[in-house]
C-alpha cells in the first residue's frame, strides 16, 4: 500500500501510560476535527477504550492492540500509519521492534528517547535501511532534546543572517525550569547503566560528545561538570543533567546537515544558579545532589497533577560566540512542565510535522529532519517561543 493510502496519518503507540495518554488527549482536543487521521495503540483493548473515555477522546477514536514482543502486531500496526509516535520506554528494553518494523515499513517514527547507547546502536543498524525506505526517524523528541536542538539550529540561522557565518561556539544555559524529569527518564538511565555494566564497550558512546556521529569527531568540548561562573551569562552554573543526550543531539543534528555550524563547532550546556554567594551556593548544591536516582523518584507511568503541569515552565538562553568578541544571543521559552505537558505536544507536533517533510529516510533528529518547520508548528501550537535576544 502506498504510504500516502494508509488509514491513518498517526498512530499514537503507548496511548495507555502516562505521557502518551498525554499526546493522545492534546491531540484529541487541540485537532479535534480538523487535524490529522489518528489512533491510539497499546497491549489491552480494554485500557485503551478506558483511555479514550478519560480523556474525551471521540467515541469512534480507532484502537489498535499492539505489543512490542509480538513482531507482527508491530508490522500490522505501522503498515497502517504515515508516522508513529512512540512513548513505550526505556526504547532499550522496548524500542527496537517498533523501530526495525518502521524502517522496513517505509513508516516515521517520533520516540522521546534519551538513551545515546541505544540510539548509536540502532542508529549504526538501521541507518542504511532506513535511507532505503525512505523511513524518517526521530529520536529525543520532546524536552530532550528539542528545545536545545532547535535552540541551537534557529541561533545558527540568526547568525548566518546577521553576520554571514555561523558561531563556533555557542552556550546553553537553562536560566529557569519549573517541573520534574519523568519516571521514563529515570528507568531509562538505570537501564542504560545495567548495559554498560555488561558491555564496557559501549562507554564511549554515553561519555563523548561525538557518540552519535560515527566516523567525525570534533574538537575537544567543555565537560561541564563542575560549578564555576559564567561570565558571559553573569551568573554561577551548576553541570546540567541533560546535557549528557543534548549535546549529542546537537552535534549529531550539525553531523547530518553536513557541519553547517562548522566542523570546529563547541557546544556545552548547564544550568545557571544566579550571581553572588548564593549563585555559587546553589551552584555548588546542585553539583553534589544526584537529580534521578534517588528512591522517590517517579516511577514509569507516574506523573504530575493537572495543576503541576499547567504551572510548569522552562527557559533556555544560547549565547554564541566568535572569537574577535561579537556575540549572538536566542531564548528558547516554554509553558507547561518540561518532562510531561510540554514534552507531550513536542513529540505529537513532531509526528504531524513528519507528515509534510521532504527529507529523505534517515535515523536522525527533530532537528535534522524538520528545523523550522518544526520551530513554526511549536510556536503556533505548542505554546513555545522561539527568539534572538540581541
Amino acid at each position: 500500500m502506498n504510504k500516502t493510502d494508509r488509514p491513518f496519518d498517526i498512530v499514537v503507540y503507548g496511548a495507555t501510560g502516562y505521557t502518551g495518554r498525554l499526546v493522545a488527549e492534546y491531540l484529541a482536543h487541540h485537532y479535534q476535527g480538523k487535524g490529522p487521521k489518528w489512533a491510539m495503540a497499546g497491549r489491552s483493548a480494554a485500557k485503551l477504550a478506558e483511555v479514550r473515555d478519560l480523556i474525551g477522546a471521540p467515541a469512534d477514536t480507532p484502537l489498535i492492540v499492539a505489543n512490542s514482543d509480538d513482531p507482527a502486531s508491530m508490522k500490522a500496526l505501522v503498515e497502517q500509519t504515515r508516522v508513529v509516535v512512540t512513548t513505550v520506554g526505556p526504547y532499550q528494553l522496548y524500542g527496537e521492534p517498533l523501530l526495525a518494523a518502521c524502517v522496513a515499513a517505509g513508516t516515521d517514527y517520533a520516540d522521546l528517547c534519551g538513551e545515546p547507547v541505544w540510539m548509536r546502536q540502532m542508529a549504526d543498524k538501521y541507518h542504511a535501511a532506513a535511507k532505503a525506505s525512505g523511513a524518517r526517524i526521530a529520536f529525543s523528541s520532546g524536552f530532550d532534546s528539542i528545545p536545545f536542538d532547535l535552540g541551537v539550529f534557529m541561533l545558527q540561522q540568526e547568525a548566518k543572517a546577521r553576520f554571514g557565518t555561523p558561531v563556533p561556539r555557542v552556550k546553553g544555559r537553562v536560566r529557569a525550569m519549573q517541573g520534574g524529569f519523568s519516571g521514563g527518564t529515570a528507568a531509562s538511565l538505570t537501564a542504560t547503566l545495567a548495559a554498560l555494566g555488561k558491555d564496557p564497550s559501549l562507554v564511549p558512546y554515553m561519555v563523548s560528545p561525538f557518540g552519535l556521529t560515527p566516523g567525525f569527531e570534533g574538537p575537544p568540548q567543555p565537560k561541564g561538570d563542575a560549578p564555576e561562573f559564567d561570565e558571559a551569562v553573569g551568573s554561577w552554573c551548576a553541570p546540567f543533567i541533560m546535557a549528557v543526550i543534548n549535546t549529542k543531539n546537537v552535534h549529531r543534528t550539525n553531523f547530518l546537515l553536513g557541519h553547517p555550524y562548522g566542523a570546529d563547532f563547541v557546544y556545552d550546556e548547564m544550568l545557571m544558579t544566579g550571581p553572588g554567594e548564593q549563585g555559587e551556593a546553589i551552584a555548588k548544591h546542585v553539583a553534589a545532589t544526584p537529580m534521578i536516582g534517588n528512591p522517590d523518584d517517579p516511577k514509569p507511568g507516574e506523573g504530575p497533577t493537572k495543576e503541576e503541569r499547567d504551572n510548569g515552565h522552562y527557559d533556555v538562553l544560547f549565547v554564541g560566540e566568535y572569537p574577535d568578541g561579537r556575540t549572538i544571543r536566542y531564548g528558547v521559552k516554554g509553558r507547561y512542565d518540561p518532562g510531561y505537558g510540554s514534552t507531550s505536544r513536542m513529540i505529537a507536533e513532531t509526528g504531524i510535522a513528519l507528515l509534510s517533510c521532504t527529507a529523505e529516510g534517515a535515523i536522525a533528529t527533530p532537528g535534522a529532519l524538520l528545523g523550522e518547520a518544526l520551530v513554526q508548528r511549536l510556536r503556533d501550537h505548542a505554546e513555545i517561543t522561539f527568539a534572538a535576544e540581541g
